[in-house]
């Protein structure tokens, strides 16, 4: 199986590789077998570290190489040179804020970027194409109930728009190409080397650095908090073991409001309360509450998350304590 992964510099995608080759916080059974190379490409954006891959960098299985996933020469080149049997997506422009700002690098990366990838695949006979999606495809909840496979998606933000778009392009290139593809969709991710501009980095450097975090509006607002390593497990049997033409959603049993983790994060630290929280104006379109059901790939697949959410936000925050020199040259 030789693999080229996509956004492997960044934060999930670093994390994907290195447990497929050994080198995660926890052993996760049967993850990685029959791997005998992994291809990385990656722009490396603002959000994409070569840092994060180096626990690899003499593993010869592991050979990374800078490159846009919009330029259809690279990426055929790539393919045929490295005779890749598998793709794996998680090139992404991701944060819905800077989506607000400006959708086009959206629209750009996660849908004509998916294209690119799609073609080069059915043209050259890939095995199966994974695309990493996300629970934002379906929009928003009430106070009750889970998304499931078949909640009609209902993206609220520029962001989850061009996710949803690429979903639909995977969609239809297996029904109009007959192509082997499958989709995950995953919640709220956390863990270590998480580029500090989402909400758990955030939320912990604001402690270390006693400056309080910055919470939307009430913080009622609720997340399907899910450890990295136990997404990419889940993105991993999709790979091997899921059906084709399948959606497989992948959350963490970790629903929290954001208020909560603030306050969880608080309690690692000598802060109060009132000097650890600053509310802040809420963010536009913001969804209310996010609630994964994975039931799916839990019964056909065989997957459960190995990180309880207390020992995952521990080691976290743990993490970024003894690793200052990996997140400050990226505040």
């Amino acid at each position: 199986m030789n693999l080229l992964v996509t956004g492997s510099a960044g934060f999930i995608g670093s994390s994907f590789v290195k447990q497929c080759l050994g080198k995660g916080f926890k052993d996760y059974t049967e993850m990685g077998k029959g791997v005998e190379k992994i291809v990385s490409l990656d722009l490396l954006t603002y959000a994409g570290c070569l840092d994060n891959l180096l626990p690899l960098e003499d593993d010869a299985r592991h050979i990374f190489v800078k490159g846009d996933i919009c330029d259809p020469a690279l990426v055929e080149k790539l393919v045929v040179d490295h005779k890749i049997t598998h793709i794996i997506n998680f090139a992404a422009e991701s944060h819905v804020d800077r989506s607000i700002e400006s959708s086009e690098p959206f629209e750009r990366t996660n849908v004509y970027g998916s294209m690119v990838l799609l073609d080069a695949a059915k043209k050259h006979g890939i095995k199966r194409f994974l695309q990493v999606s996300t629970d934002e495809v379906y929009g928003t909840l009430g106070d009750e109930g889970s998304f499931t496979e078949d909640t009609p998606l209902a993206p609220n933000s520029p962001y989850s728009a061009s996710k949803a778009a690429a979903d639909f392009f995977v969609r239809a290139y297996v029904e109009t190409h007959k192509m082997d593809c499958v989709i995950t969709r995953c919640s709220n991710n956390y863990g270590p080397y998480q580029f500090p501009e989402k909400f758990l980095p955030v939320s912990i450097l604001a402690c270390m650095n006693k400056s309080g975090i910055p919470v939307y509006g009430d913080g009622k607002n609720v997340r399907d908090w899910l450890h990295v390593e136990d997404h990419c497990w889940g993105i991993w049997l999709a790979l091997e073991k899921g059906k084709t033409g399948e959606v497989y959603n992948i959350g963490g049993f970790g629903e929290e409001e954001n208020i909560t983790m603030a306050r969880k994060v608080i309690g690692a630290f000598d802060i109060s309360e009132n000097d650890g929280i600053r509310y802040v104006e809420d963010r536009k379109g913001h969804d209310w509450r996010y609630s994964m059901d994975p039931k799916k790939i839990s019964a056909d697949l065989g997957w459960k998350p190995a990180w309880t959410l207390e020992d995952g936000l521990k080691h976290t925050i743990s993490w970024y304590q003894e690793n200052k020199s990996w997140w400050e040259p990226k505040l």
